[in-house]
């Protein structure tokens, strides 16, 4: 199917909105501030949109519905891996806010000092310039199947890249957060969309019983997705969360503490929602290849699973539309990156070593520069380097936990220290390299076992060495940790149970651990309740 004119009306409907987006957004740029942070004022709806959209990539689409045709339903936790530390994020989330930063390489910077600083924005641009291609690529592939394999999946990724730079280039955080709101609502369309359409062809789900394996209907399989996998893919999240360079821009952003939270978990259980869908289409694509369905009996590559049900499934108009989608959740987590690769170098390189006591219009106009550059970077990761969108996704993802190894251990043990910083990042990285290395494996690779080897190498690392070294001075601590006990704009200063966790009764004082611990304790309860929901009517979905 080829791209007609009623498609081009919606495309074009949909390119005048995120251009008539960007100039609005520029005009409440006035400097750093609201460029990088957007002044710290989004609203909660705002905020669920932002974390689900900058979280929610085409990537993840092509590498969920194509393990799924591939493997079966249990390559669902593929996406899946942070579900259950979803709930999580509510305690999470005001972290970002109290630390009063601009990125999280300044956080670093208060809890381990310059230098240490300087190697997580090293490790940041590196994380933003792989994910932004690995995005691009995803994207590319379905956009390229969707048209039938005759535009090229890398020139998809020059056409986006020159859409979304305009955007975000001029309208910074702010522009890019209400497109996130806008562009949210086209993600979740797009995650069903192409279902209605499919069922019929392949007899719903008896007809797909009927010619698939029953192993392919389990989300937890031996073979495929087992209860270990899930465990260290749930590890990996919950660590690697809080290093992400862009969930200090994406969760601190909020006008409340309040925002943050439900901005954080909201928009990222909206994300595990729409998994589901992308995991019924694999499964429709792998029981239209059984039947012979549009005379093919299997894809090539499995990742064009996606691509090719939107190509034989959609008619005139709504194939517009999802184009419209793959373009808006690719170029919403681009922005967002392009503004956190802007900040990163401008804050934590260019403003401390290369230029000091410019005006704070100079570092705008250096925040876009870089940002504009770094992204180039990713564009050539994306057209010569990237192989399989899968691993390059758990890839990024990988590097984050081990990153994060030190973060979450500053905030929770205050012992450590940079020497034991530095130590676990060094030896988680290396035990996972040396590991695939010497299994002949690519470094993109992911398995469980070589993970849990690095994360118990990098914690290890991180306690003998924070105890053999002198502790950090206690003034800094002391005024990092302060400002996590007070969220300088509520009207009581509440702890937070993240912070506190390995001292819950002294951070509570006299208040008692669940009064003190209220709004986080609700939080947690309610978040897991909603996970095992989803969880249980996944099940029963694929029992039926």
């Amino acid at each position: 199917m080829q791209l007609t004119t009623l498609d081009w009306l919606i495309l074009s409907a949909y390119f005048v909105i995120v251009a008539l987006i960007g100039v609005l957004g520029s005009l409440k740029v006035k400097g750093t501030q609201s460029f990088f942070m957007g002044d710290r004022r989004f609203s909660p709806w705002v905020m669920i949109g932002q974390s689900f959209s900058v979280g929610t990539h085409p990537e993840m689409i092509v590498a969920v519905s194509g393990a799924v045709y591939a493997t079966g339903a249990s390559a669902i936790w593929y996406q899946w891996k942070n579900l259950f530390a979803t709930p999580f994020y509510w305690i999470m989330a005001p972290v970002f806010r109290r630390v009063r930063r601009t990125t999280t390489a300044e956080l670093v910077q208060d809890r381990f000092g310059a230098w240490m600083a300087t190697i997580y924005t090293v490790f940041a641009l590196s994380y933003l310039t792989i994910t932004t291609a690995t995005l691009l690529k995803g994207a590319g592939k379905v956009v390229n199947q969707a048209l039938g394999g005759e535009v090229g999946a890398n020139q998809v990724v020059v056409a986006m890249t020159a859409i979304f730079i305009l955007y975000s280039f001029i309208g910074g955080l702010v522009a890019t957060a209400w497109n996130m709101f806008v562009q949210g609502i086209l993600i979740v369309t797009l995650s069903f969309l192409l279902i209605p359409f499919g069922w019929p062809l392949v007899g719903g789900m008896e007809g797909m019983r009927s010619v698939l394996d029953a192993n392919r209907f389990s989300i937890v399989t031996p073979s495929g997705i087992g209860v270990w996998a899930i465990i260290m893919l749930t590890l990996n999240g919950l660590i690697g969360i809080m290093a992400m360079p862009h969930v200090m821009a994406s969760v601190g952003t909020g006008k409340n503490e309040m925002s943050c939270r439900r901005g954080f978990f909201y928009g990222n259980f909206l994300k595990r929602f729409c998994t589901v869908g992308w995991t019924i289409v694999g499964l429709l694509v792998s029981a239209m290849a059984a039947k012979g369905v549009f005379g093919i009996r299997s894809l090539p590559d499995p990742e064009d699973a996606f691509g090719f049900a939107a190509r034989h499934l959609l008619f005139p108009g709504l194939l517009g539309l999802l184009v419209a989608c793959i373009l808006a959740a690719g170029m919403a987590a681009c922005s967002a990156f392009m503004v956190d690769a802007g900040a990163l170098f401008t804050q934590n390189l260019y403003r401390k070593y290369l230029v000091t006591g410019a005006s704070d219009r100079h570092y705008l106009w250096t925040g876009r520069i870089s940002g504009f550059l770094i992204t180039m970077a990713g564009v050539l990761y994306a057209v010569f380097l990237i192989k399989r969108v899968l691993y390059s996704f758990l890839l990024t993802e990988t590097m984050a936990t081990f990153m994060g190894i030190s973060l979450v251990g500053g905030i929770l043990w205050r012992r450590a220290n940079r020497w034991g910083a530095l130590c676990s990042l060094v030896a988680a990285f290396s035990t996972n390299f040396l590991l695939y290395h010497l299994t002949g494996q690519r470094i993109d690779h992911w398995d469980p076992n070589v993970f849990l080897a690095a994360l118990v190498a990098g914690i290890v690392a991180l306690v003998a060495v924070s105890l053999l070294t002198p502790a950090e001075d206690r003034a800094v601590l002391a005024s990092f940790f302060s400002r996590l006990d007070s969220p300088g704009d509520e009207r009581e200063s509440t702890p937070l149970l993240l912070v506190n966790l390995l001292q819950p009764i002294r951070g509570a004082g006299k208040t008692g651990l669940f009064r003190a611990y209220r709004t986080d304790w609700i939080g947690l309860i309610r978040g897991f309740a909603l996970v095992l929901t989803l969880v249980a009517g996944t099940w029963l979905i694929f029992r039926l």
